[in-house]
């Protein structure tokens, strides 16, 4: 089904998934699949590949891989990682989000040796953008 909405003076389209509510804006990233240099996830079917091989990764980590390949290239809050994979508020000198950031990228790391997926913004958060390792400030 595919329905029409004006906001402003544009016309957008939304598809409805017919099995459930879920619905997305036509020409909006699909994330049945995302890839990201030698790295696919596939956030509806809850795994990521390296190079065709399976990333063990638990669900919290995947979560925030997730959101964080929702957002490619663009910085995004601790907070709102928070928010989005655990779901609340994150309280004053919680490092949850710092300690999980550190376990992907060790298990990136560890597959792939020579690119950088995850970049700090101090006092911030983070971003997720593919980079060769030489071209990177981790």
């Amino acid at each position: 089904m595919v329905l029409s909405m004006t906001v402003g003076s544009k016309t957008r389209w939304v598809g409805v998934d017919p099995r459930g509510s879920q619905e997305r804006l036509i020409g909006q990233r699909d994330e049945s699949v995302i890839d990201l240099a030698h790295l696919e996830l596939r956030p509806t079917e809850g795994f990521a590949l390296v190079d065709g091989r399976p990333l063990k990764l638990s669900v919290r980590e995947f979560g925030l891989l997730a959101e964080l390949a929702r957002n490619e290239g663009r910085v995004v809050s601790r907070q709102a990682l928070y928010g989005h994979v655990w779901g609340g508020d994150l309280r004053a000198g919680d490092r949850t989000i710092d300690v999980y950031v550190r376990r992907l990228r060790v298990k990136l790391a560890e597959q792939l040796p020579d690119w950088a997926f995850i970049h700090t913004h101090i006092g911030f958060g983070y971003r997720l953008q593919p980079e060769p390792v030489g071209e990177s400030f981790r």
